[in-house]
């Protein structure tokens, strides 16, 4: 008499077929090459030191205003080009938008002394104008990403360049709001936490330090991550974005000394740039000086940079012109998909001049 077995019923059925795909793949990942990053065509306009201002092309131009990217200090930009298809770059040219890119590059030990003032005022400024000139074009829009979106906010407060459109996303204006332990915001803000003394000793901040720090404020989605490559390594489209966002993820690049100090203590302890209080070489930052049509992006899901810490740009910017939206997505995954393309094309499509 046969015994049925008591486990009958709840456990699946093993799909050999779908077995052996998700191994293979997980072998591919630990293997083989990494992925290539970067594909939409472009030219190199001017270089600096480690920067480079890139410009991509539009398939087919439509718009006479170029879009200008300003990325965060803290990760490599080419999130925003990281795949066909997924490419927040490529589907913009593909709208018909010249595009540039100011690539901040990898600053060594010698460049330590390179603060908020030198980014702003000798590569961003500078970057600003050679696209303009290269570009033919009389006004520009500026899009800043994450701590690139800070950034863009203070040079457009005290730009004379003909800035039109100043499109921001998940940017920290506001920095009391904090995502992280309390005891590092309570740290740092009472004096306890001291990172002068630190940069003095390194110089810069390396890239494994800036890896860790995002470990630690985000530590169960990082571990969750490969948890989703095992359950879903079956899948070959999804282990190739996978392996793209994990190449990204882990390709952080070191902080310039200085322009850390200022992040940390003007910024982050002092909160100057809401206050009015903060000075960018013999300039006072006032973001009520900001004219431009403003357009800022929040993601609902966003577990690096807060909608309260977005929103105040709203109130202290001077615009006339001025949209905020909040759409469903996270700090990374806003640049992942077609998304991001479409809110800004949405956006900027009826602020561009169309030809």
């Amino acid at each position: 008499m046969a015994i049925e077995s008591p486990f009958k019923g709840f456990i699946p059925e093993l799909d050999v077929e779908k077995e052996k795909m998700r191994w293979e793949q997980l072998f591919k990942v630990f293997s083989e090459p990494e992925p290539k990053i970067g594909h939409t065509p472009r030219n190199e306009v001017w270089r600096k030191n480690k920067s480079v201002l890139w410009h991509y092309p539009a398939k087919q131009k439509k718009y006479e205003i170029p879009l200008f990217f300003v990325y965060s200090l803290f990760n490599k930009p080419y999130i925003l080009d990281i795949a066909p298809k997924a490419s927040v770059i490529e589907g913009l040219t593909n709208m018909g938008y010249e595009v540039y890119l100011l690539d901040w590059g990898s600053p060594g030990y010698e460049d330590k002394k390179m603060g908020l003032d030198t980014y702003i005022e000798k590569y961003l400024r500078t970057a600003v104008k050679r696209a303009i000139r290269h570009s033919g074009a009389e006004e520009i829009t500026l899009i800043g990403y994450c701590l690139g979106g800070t950034i863009a906010s203070i040079y457009t407060s005290i730009a004379d360049e003909p800035i039109k459109n100043l499109i921001v996303a998940t940017v920290p204006i506001d920095f009391n709001p904090f995502i992280g332990p309390d005891q590092w915001a309570e740290g740092m803000r009472q004096g306890d936490i001291n990172i002068d003394r630190f940069i003095d000793v390194y110089g810069v901040v390396p890239p494994q330090l800036v890896e860790g720090m995002f470990r630690a404020i985000g530590a169960p989605i990082y571990f969750t991550n490969y948890t989703m490559l095992l359950s879903r390594a079956h899948d070959q489209r999804y282990v190739d974005k996978w392996r793209r966002m994990n190449r990204w993820t882990l390709d952080q690049v070191p902080f310039a000394g200085e322009a850390y100090k200022q992040l940390a203590n003007d910024l982050y302890k002092e909160n100057k740039l809401v206050k009015g209080e903060l000075m960018i070489g013999n300039k006072k930052v006032d973001l009520k000086n900001i004219t431009a049509n403003l357009y800022v992006v929040s993601g609902s899901r966003d577990n690096l940079i807060l909608e309260e810490q977005s929103k105040p740009l709203m109130d202290l910017a001077s615009s006339e012109d001025k949209t905020y939206v909040s759409v469903e997505a996270g700090h990374v995954s806003l640049a992942l998909s077609g998304l991001f393309a479409k809110i800004v094309d949405q956006w900027a499509s009826s602020r561009s001049n169309q030809l």
